[in-house]
């Protein structure tokens, strides 16, 4: 087993250096970054099959030690059980996908070779932090996943706008990572080690310890560690309020939308609180922290979803919310459901992310659903992928994604009942939700594939369907959009598959198996539940809005006022960003510059010595006046002044 891990995480590695520095052709750079991930995903189905078919103990095992500080051990190892194996098929068969259909998109671009290297390189960090066993590993993979995607957002760095939406994520996360860093250092600090088992085990005898950051003000050391981690996770989740750079990461190609947003970068945060809910389930206070701070996200990002007309801004608020979603099933201990939506939505997201890639090929780049428009005859089979990612977002019966949002509303009542501090307005919020889901969800497909052709006449004559390194990746993944909620969701939430790697107290554990009937018992059960029935009204309402009746919306755009003015704006986070955070950053720099700089260094020190010894030579000057009685006078008192020296 640890040479097949070796193997899973060096495979794109070797891929990314080959094309990274190699002067080697594109088709060169192609097929190794591509052989590599795939070679890595059938490995990764192999361990699945050890880990979960076979029933194979987990491994746990140091592969290398860095460096050892007294007791404290720093080193690279992996932890392979039920979640790491479910997490590397999955963040590699998206990975594989969005390679080959890297091949279409970007095939006209100078920066081809460089971008497989990108990818590959960022699938590497992935799989190193999802393999990790150890807080340092955990760390490596957190940071080098935030900095390839700093140079992937910015892959066109002639663009202005690029480079922003690159320093904009590359800041926000270090705010979060800084809470990281701060919860890892608690946890070293008073669990000595930074091994999961080792922590896991002493968790229990640390639940009562108390420590003090304000003087006379105690605090439970796992609610400090706790949040401080899920702070980290809000960066990397984009979770309130530090989701202000994912929208902006558009600026990148649209296979790293579709790779950041779907399996990768963004389920981070989810899967890091997933693996350390032996520590969660310690602190209510934490879970209801991280439940309030889900409903937030979940509800206010799917509302701007409604105003947005680049289409892939509309799935990236879309992932927002969805994001959202999962943190709220974590909040309410539901960590079983979490990462059955972060498989789910991994699948429907990336295949709607590439979708609308495959639109903006066909329109010639262009994003603006209003410049769209009946592109179904077009595009027949971008279409028809389009609409299964579409019902599976939205939560229709039998898809994939029914099944995961469907039992995260469940698991949140059941935390609402339980009267768990925050879970009332989960509930509610997260059940309005679905019906924003699914209004904004097909506001886009209708726009994008029904109702009046509103392109130029060029376009128009131009477009047809994208070619099959584009396509065959879109039905790849429409399949599991469909398939996977029916096939495992009696293994991942109601029986044993995460014994043993998730931690959930039987007190807050919603998901029992006797609970359970069958796939068509829970169907039946979700179709008489409000969810259903909101989705549903959501999709007819899209549908009379946006194809039935377009004047109407146009009304309802101009009579909402300061609503849509507040939902356009974003809620005024990234003009307050701008002003506060990066215009006060910039007055400060601009203040420490004249006193530091100008006044201090370059006023006092530099040019202040140099007036000094102007000065001090102006006046010895005056002594060198070329007469003799001069100078035989200042002898006499320079010998007077050293004889009373010697003397007194």
């Amino acid at each position: 087993m640890q040479n097949i891990s070796l193997a899973i995480v060096l495979a794109p590695l070797i891929g990314a250096i080959i094309a990274g520095l190699f002067d080697v052709s594109r088709r060169v750079a192609h097929s190794v970054t591509i052989a590599a991930v795939g070679i890595a995903f059938f490995l990764s189905l192999y361990v699945f099959y050890q880990i979960v078919i076979a029933g194979h103990e987990p491994f746990n095992q140091t592969i290398y030690t860095w460096l050892v500080a007294g007791h404290i051990h720093f080193e690279i190892g992996f932890l392979i059980d039920s979640l790491t194996a479910l997490m590397i098929v999955v963040v590699t068969f998206v990975s594989w996908m969005v390679h080959i259909y890297t091949i279409g998109y970007m095939h006209e671009d100078p920066g081809y070779q460089r971008f497989f290297s990108y990818i590959s390189l960022f699938t590497f960090s992935m799989l190193m932090l999802v393999m990790s066993n150890n807080f340092l590993q955990l760390f490596f993979g957190w940071e080098a996943v935030g900095l390839v995607s700093y140079l992937l957002i910015g892959f066109w760095f002639t663009r202005e706008s690029a480079i922003y939406a690159n320093l904009k994520a590359f800041l926000v996360n270090r705010v979060g990572d800084f809470g990281f860093v701060l919860g890892i250092a608690a946890i070293l600090m008073y669990f000595g080690s930074l091994n999961y088992a080792e922590v896991f085990a002493q968790a229990p005898q640390q639940q009562a310890s108390l420590i003090e950051i304000i003087p006379g003000h105690q605090w439970s050391l796992i609610t400090v560690a706790c949040i401080l981690l899920f702070i980290g996770a809000m960066g990397k989740s984009a979770q309130f309020p530090l989701h202000v750079w994912l929208p902006d990461s558009m600026e990148g190609p649209t296979p790293i939308s579709a790779l950041i947003h779907a399996a990768t970068m963004v389920t981070a945060g989810i899967f890091m609180v997933a693996r350390m809910s032996p520590l969660y389930e310690l602190s209510e206070t934490a879970l209801s922290f991280i439940l309030v701070i889900g409903t937030i996200t979940a509800l206010f990002m799917g509302l701007l979803g409604l105003v947005q007309h680049d289409i892939k801004r509309v799935v990236a608020y879309s992932t927002l919310s969805q994001l959202g979603y999962m943190t709220v099933a974590l909040g309410a201990s539901a960590y079983t459901a979490a990462i059955f939506h972060l498989m789910t939505h991994a699948f429907f997201k990336a295949l709607l992310f590439l979708a609308a890639g495959s639109v903006i090929i066909a329109m010639h780049h262009e994003q603006d659903m209003r410049k769209m428009g009946g592109l179904k005859k077009y595009m027949p089979i971008t279409y028809w992928t389009s609409l299964v990612g579409s019902l599976a977002l939205i939560g229709f019966p039998g898809f994939a994604g029914f099944f995961s949002k469907d039992a995260i509303i469940e698991a949140t009542h059941h935390a609402y009942v339980a009267e768990r501090s925050g879970a009332g307005l989960a509930y509610w919020a997260i059940t309005l939700g679905v019906f924003i889901t699914a209004l904004y969800t097909f506001r886009m497909f209708f726009l994008v594939f029904h109702g009046q052709e509103r392109m130029d006449e060029h376009t128009r004559h131009h477009l047809h369907e994208t070619p099959p390194v584009v396509t065959i990746p879109l039905i790849l993944l429409a399949i599991p959009s469909v398939l996977v909620g029916i096939v495992t969701i009696g293994p991942l939430l109601f029986g044993s598959y995460f014994e043993g790697a998730i931690f959930v107290d039987h007190t807050h554990n919603p998901f029992h198996p006797e609970h359970y009937h069958g796939v068509w018992s829970f169907i039946g059960h979700g179709l008489s539940q409000p969810p259903f029935w909101l989705a549903m009204f959501g999709l007819i309402t899209a549908w009379f809005l946006y194809l039935k009746r377009p004047d109407l919306a146009t009304l309802i755009k101009e009579r909402s006022g300061i609503i849509y003015t507040i939902l356009v704006e974003k809620y005024g986070f990234d003009r307050f960003n701008d002003w506060f955070f990066a215009g006060g950053t910039r007055k400060l720099g601009g203040l420490l510059w004249r006193i530091g700089d100008v006044t201090l260094i370059d006023g006092l020190m530099v040019n202040g010595s140099a007036k000094v010894v102007g000065w001090f030579s102006g006046i010895i000057r005056q002594i060198q006046t070329g007469l003799l009685y001069h100078y035989a006078f200042v002898m006499i008192v320079g010998l007077a002044l050293l004889l009373g020296l010697f003397v007194f």
